[in-house]
């Protein structure tokens, strides 16, 4: 009897044997359903039962099949007239898998119905152009005004402190809102993405994270899964080769980076570049890196229409019931190149030769529809020739002076950085002080920060102006986050043991000595008025800057914060640094805020943990596309996060904060309450104890050298010390040329000029400060490098060597001339 095989199917077979077949019916057809590895046995179950129950699948849940013919057809007229009109241009078709569109449709079309308000799509070139028109209504008219070559008399938008840089059409994102009668209003955005093909997994995964986190009021973010819907849709060879997939993955269930479900589409047309499937990974399906993150996965043949639409409908329903990850993967092929240039018989003879004689899925489907007698082969045929008709009329009206380009992008407001106060009245912070110190009734602190939290109460309540400054780089920070919270600007902090610190300075978080429950005093800020998050992450930076930089242009109004381990870690960041963080915006538009906090500083720790590489954001300084600084007292960078945090409406740049590690609890970083309550963010410190009409030598440098200078015998036992001037840059970019000028002008009696710095001479400032040194000395003195000779490594392998030559570099700065 049927019943021995069991499952929905034995309800409607006569035997065992119709049991088997109808389960070989549905597990060995053009759907393959790979579930096996979910551990949530409700999840499995309810995978196998609608499967073998057929709830998603036509008949049982019905299609429109002439709707879906005259999708296919938009899609595959289009992709015909591109080909036509524009030949030898690059558009990386979609044709082979051109049923990704109708599948896109069906899963948009269920999160409208289910109520969400927000999709977000990120995908690589493959296909997109065809995905822009018909998912998110990108006008044809523009789409291909975009294949048009510049004429003379076109209106473009042009912003004098960016240029007109663009990108090219197939990573363009855009934007359409779907309504349907009153009640479904669904934004549909795809992000835009480089040739760097999967980097925008983690930049989707962060912007849906932050459209999913309500962040109005204080404590912690409330998260509502139901808010957003994200879809990624990857390439095979990338999803089986590429790291940041792995990464990306890896969030789907991690606490702050969890978003509620993602629904993936690999592209699946059996060919990596040049690459065939046994050249682009040692798995046996390109999918297979999903089971380990017990990713349910469903393998279909792009050329069945119907299975495809069962299996966007799986994904969905799977998606939000359980608010995990699912993965389509579609199996099609590609009928051109790599790119519409490229000849693939080169590589794939065989398989071309296959593809050049296989009809289209329009085509199949409109077969299957004439056999069921739903369209005639005639009305098919006219379907696709009224589509390409409609195409060239769109193309031939398009006039030369027509408007090409995006919007212009937003443009910061002018000398906001100048005008922001970020002075705190000094009982204020003593006040929040206070809640940041104590710990609730009944909560054990351990010892060693109990001890700690005294020493900050002790150090808010200091009012003798003869005591040195006691304020620590932790408690500057500490409150910094409060009053910024106190000012309604939530809070995102994040990073490998952030909540802690790298060097225990933070202390973000206490945990009961006893039971280990956490305790986050900034979510129970008396006076905060916005949420605070912080989040220990996966041992991964690119993924994690990549989330971090989606969640800071989704929702600009939040001080999102990255922190590294060291600063050298960002290494492992480095494709998101160049094609988001630092371009962007001039690419995209986009406005990115996040601060990254780099630990750096030589302390003889090596080369993997002394150099946060500041040459390479130096290099990428242009347009007023970042801030970078490195503070080097707790008071500035007390001024330099609220600073931040109150530009993010007006000027939204990146921050990069070359942050300290030694200097952390030394004394001459150390601040007064003062300093807090009435200074504010200097670009440029001078030398507080220059008899400046004594001065020859001015050295100028910047961070954690200056304090190695300050303390130097040479500087406090040496006659000669009191020639020498040691000013701090504090801010690199934007240079502070009008403050350096003035502090320049202000020694009457210079001889020469020095530029210090402890990183090798090819890295640090040098290369960057040199010519804008150059033209403020305007020849009136010499100017001179003294630093580390240049290097391949950035440091020393031994903390010996590195002393010597660190002793070396002080004692230079202090020698007699002609010494």
């Amino acid at each position: 009897p049927a019943s021995v095989i069991g499952g929905p199917v034995a309800g409607q077979a006569a035997d065992a044997r119709a049991a088997i077949q109808a389960l070989r019916d549905i597990y060995q057809g053009t759907l393959g359903h790979d579930y096996d590895h979910i551990r949530l046995a409700d999840a499995r179950a309810w995978l196998r039962e609608t499967v073998e129950a057929g709830r998603c699948r036509p008949p049982t849940d019905p299609i429109n099949p002439l709707g879906l013919l005259e999708r296919l057809t938009e899609v595959e007229a289009f992709e015909q007239f591109l080909g036509r009109a524009y030949p030898g241009k690059t558009r990386f078709s979609i044709e082979g898998l051109d049923m990704l569109v109708p599948i896109l449709d069906e899963i948009v079309g269920q999160a409208a119905e289910e109520g969400v308000p927000n999709i977000l799509i990120g995908m690589a070139h493959r296909g997109r152009l065809n995905v822009l028109a018909h998912v998110l209504c990108k006008p044809y008219e523009e789409i291909l005004a975009e294949f048009k070559d510049p004429l003379e008399g076109q209106e473009f938008w042009v912003r004098e402190d960016l240029g007109w840089t663009g990108d090219v059409k197939y990573h363009k994102g855009a934007r359409r809102a779907l309504e349907g009668g009153d009640q479904v209003r669904v934004s549909v955005s795809m992000i835009a993405n480089p040739s760097h093909l999967e980097y925008v997994n983690p930049v989707v995964e962060g912007m849906a994270r932050a459209a999913i986190s309500r962040v109005d009021a204080p404590g912690a973010p409330e998260i509502d899964v139901s808010a957003c819907l994200p879809i990624l849709i990857h390439g095979d060879a990338a999803f089986a080769g590429q790291g940041i997939v792995a990464e990306t993955l890896n969030f789907s269930n991690v606490p702050g980076y969890h978003s509620g479900g993602s629904i993936h589409i690999i592209a699946n047309n059996q060919i990596g570049f040049t690459a065939v499937q046994p050249d682009v990974g040692s798995m046996l399906y390109v999918s297979d890196l999903a089971k380990g993150f017990k990713i349910p996965i469903v393998h279909v043949n792009a050329d069945d229409p119907e299975a495809c639409i069962e299996a966007a409908r799986i994904a969905y329903q799977y998606t939000a019931r359980f608010e995990r990850d699912f993965l389509i993967d579609l199996v099609g092929y590609r009928r051109h190149g790599h790119n519409e240039g490229d000849d693939p018989t080169f590589t794939q003879p065989v398989m071309y030769d296959a593809v050049a004689a296989h009809p289209t899925v329009r085509s199949l489907w409109a077969e299957e529809l004439a056999r069921r007698e739903v369209v005639t082969p005639a009305q098919a045929d006219a379907l696709v020739q009224d589509r390409l008709a409609a195409l060239q009329r769109i193309a031939e009206a398009l006039e030369a002076s027509e408007h090409i380009g995006d919007e212009p992008p937003v443009t910061p407001t002018p000398g906001a950085a100048r005008r922001v106060r970020t002075a705190v009245p000094a009982e204020t912070l003593r006040e929040m002080g206070a809640a940041l110190t104590a710990a609730p009734d009944g909560f054990q602190l351990n010892p060693r920060l109990a001890r700690l939290l005294e020493r900050r109460r002790k150090a808010l309540q200091e009012t003798d102006a003869d005591a040195p400054p006691a304020l620590d780089w932790g408690t500057a920070e500490a409150l910094a986050l409060a009053s910024i919270l106190a000012d309604g600007v939530p809070i995102r902090l994040t990073g490998e043991d952030v909540q802690r610190g790298t060097f225990s300075q933070r202390h973000a978080v206490y945990f009961d000595a006893r039971t280990g429950e956490p305790y986050t005093p900034l979510q129970a800020l008396p006076q905060a008025r916005a949420a605070f998050e912080i989040h220990n992450t996966p041992l991964t930076e690119g993924g994690i800057v990549g989330f971090e930089y989606g969640y800071s242009i989704h929702d600009p109004s939040r001080l999102v914060i990255w922190e590294a381990q060291y600063g050298d870690f960002v290494n492992g960041a480095q494709v998101i640094i160049d094609e988001y963080l630092t371009s962007g915006r001039a690419k995209w538009g986009h406005t990115p805020s996040l601060v990254m906090l780099l630990p750096h500083g030589y302390e003889g720790q090596g080369p993997d943990h002394s150099s946060a590489r500041p040459e390479r954001f130096l290099q990428a300084t242009a347009e007023t596309n970042l801030r970078i600084a490195y503070p080097t007292t707790a008071a500035q960078y007390f001024h330099l996060l609220r600073r931040q945090a109150a530009l993010l409406g007006e000027d939204p740049l990146p921050l990069i904060v070359l942050a300290p590690k030694s200097l952390l609890r030394h004394p001459l970083s150390a601040s007064r309450l003062t300093d807090l309550a009435e200074g504010a963010w200097q670009p440029v410190l001078d030398d507080p104890q220059a008899a400046k009409p004594e001065v020859q030598r001015l050295v100028i440098c910047s961070g954690k050298v200056y304090v190695d200078l300050a303390t130097s015998k040479h500087r406090t036992e040496d006659p000669f010390g009191r020639a020498v001037g040691l000013v701090r840059v504090e801010q690199l970019y934007v240079f502070p040329a009008a403050r350096l000028s003035a502090t320049l002008d202000s020694y009457p009696n210079l001889r020469e000029v020095v530029w210090l710095q402890e990183e090798p001479e090819n890295m640090g400032a040098w290369d960057y400060i040199r010519p804008r040194l150059t033209n403020l000395i305007a020849g009136r003195w010499p100017l001179r490098y003294i630093g580390r000779p240049r290097a391949s490594s950035p440091a020393e392998g031994s903390a010996a060597w590195h002393a010597a030559n660190q002793a070396k570099i002080v004692a230079a700065a202090f020698a007699r001339p002609n010494e």
